[in-house]
């Protein structure tokens, strides 16, 4: 392979996309000496900056900026990222994101230009299904990237290509590409995806992206072949292109045993501050009992309505568990904004820091850190495809409140295939009782039966995870081989590609 070649990389403008695709780079530069050029709007690409000058030296990864205007979309000035965009306004952000195409199409001939062949490949975010018309008219080969798992990949695309629940009056319907035995419930399902009939504005923007990233040469996944079986093989034969399986892409700390992880290159760590310094959280976290904490997360983008976070409160309290708990806004309000007392039990916060029971970490809290803490026993998480990998490779099982995306496809599996969940609850303003997360909290963390069981299952996903990611004398792990099957088969000159 030369170190000559170029690659061209596109992800979505959303946080959870941008850092698995600068981490896919980083290894992709790691393992080739390829340059590599990540293109994006130009605040995605300040972010992006300042997080490559936090974590690391030289670099030949390259930033383009993509010239992008909100305000001609009907969006907020500067509106660049999912970050802080209301559900209202989602749409038209998807939409407005096509705009990008004719940017990416003058920097690849720009590149095509300079130096006198057309980049090796374009990496696009397979919600850029448009990317595969730019790198056909171009004359470079079209790969396209799902930071997600295979299983929660294949639903999303089955569930918005086909809408089977259009189909049947039941709550429960069969998806295509499943197996026939396997069901959906109609609770899993976004209200946009259950409104959606095929001429909404989210069909129209998903339906004709996929079925142009199906085209793609291939797809890289952020998965581990070992643990997604069932999801690989259905997700290969609905789409017919290989799938190489590239995943976790976590920083390499993560993947060590007994890590103490570089919390400032997590998924949910770049460029951002922590609301309560990470040597003061680790040393709150030395004084529990091995496997008794319980960490709270809804990611970098979600938070939960007034009721819920009540019962939560309460239920936390009532269980007796410490516990760390990211803790934002209720929904309605700021999410960045100041959190009021009045959202939570009157004296709650007060009570857990005299008892020392509790950690309330305002806005942002070093998730990986606190993973691989022998501390921690449980993940109460929305279960966001980054933050499931962070868990699973620290052998921590998971309590799904799923609210968005994929992630109740996730949730799903993460209990039917994986036996590493309970579910909780879903969506933001879920009604539940204190006494429902005493219940969950209490047989999760129990050291007998379920809670065991989960923990065993949690462990052993935590190895198949380090195994694929190891390269010691002759053997490769399944995601190291994976990525340099991908490397050798794209600088090859024929467009034939195959996938272990």
């Amino acid at each position: 392979m030369g170190a000559d070649q170029h690659i061209v990389m596109l992800p979505f403008m959303a946080h959870g996309h941008l850092i698995p695709f600068l981490a896919l780079a980083r290894q992709i530069q790691e393992r080739s000496g390829f340059k590599i050029t990540i293109a994006n709007t130009p605040l995605n690409v300040q972010y992006l900056r300042s997080t490559i000058s936090k974590t690391s030296t030289n670099s030949n990864i390259h930033l383009a900026e993509l010239s992008f205007s909100s305000t001609q979309h009907g969006l907020p000035p500067n509106t660049e990222n999912t970050e802080n965009i209301s559900l209202s306004e989602m749409s038209k952000f998807f939409h407005a994101s096509s705009s990008l195409e004719a940017p990416l199409r003058q920097l690849v001939s720009d590149i095509t230009n300079q130096e006198g062949r057309p980049p090796l490949c374009i990496i696009s975010d397979v919600f850029f299904g448009w990317a595969v018309n730019v790198a056909n008219s171009l004359g470079t080969k079209i790969i396209s990237f799902t930071t997600c798992g295979a299983y929660g990949t294949m639903a999303y695309v089955s569930l918005w290509l086909n809408l089977p629940h259009r189909s049947t009056d039941s709550d429960e319907f069969h998806v295509p590409g499943f197996p026939e035995n396997h069901r959906f419930h109609r609770s899993l399902l976004h209200k946009f995806l259950n409104d959606a009939d095929g001429t909404d504005v989210w069909s129209k923007y998903f339906q004709p992206q996929i079925l142009l990233s199906i085209k793609s040469d291939g797809w890289l996944c952020n998965t581990v072949e070992e643990i997604e079986p069932l999801g690989l093989e259905i997700l290969r034969k609905y789409i017919g292109v290989p799938v190489w399986t590239i995943g976790p892409l976590l920083p390499p700390s993560a993947l060590k045993k007994s890590s103490s992880s570089d919390s400032s290159i997590s998924i949910h760590g770049a460029g951002k501050e922590p609301g309560m310094a990470a040597e003061k959280i680790v040393k709150w976290l030395d004084l529990q009992e091995e496997y008794s904490v319980v960490y709270i997360s809804f990611g970098s983008q979600n938070t939960i309505s007034e009721t819920p976070t009540m019962a939560l409160a309460r239920g936390l309290e009532a269980s007796g568990k410490p516990f760390i708990w990211v803790i934002r806004p209720p929904l309605g309000f700021d999410i960045n904004g100041e959190f009021k007392a009045e959202w939570l039990p009157e004296g709650f916060e007060e009570r857990m820091k005299e008892s020392k029971r509790g950690l309330l970490v305002r806005n942002w809290a070093p998730q990986l850190e606190i993973l691989s803490h022998k501390s921690v026993g449980v993940f109460l998480s929305h279960c966001g495809w980054n933050s499931v990998l962070e868990s699973l490779s620290q052998g921590v099982p998971i309590i799904g409140w799923p609210m968005a995306a994929e992630q109740s496809y996730n949730s799903k599996m993460l209990m039917e295939e994986m036996g590493v969940n309970v579910e909780l609850t879903r969506r933001v303003e879920s009604v539940i009782s204190w006494m429902e997360v005493k219940k969950v909290i209490e047989m999760v963390m129990n050291r007998e039966g379920k809670g065991k069981e989960m923990k065993k299952k949690a462990a052993e996903i935590s190895e198949k995870i380090r195994r694929a990611k190891t390269e010691e004398g002759e053997e490769q792990g399944s995601s190291v081989f994976a990525l340099d099957e991908f490397l050798r088969t794209t600088s090859s000159t024929k467009r034939q590609f195959s996938f272990r």
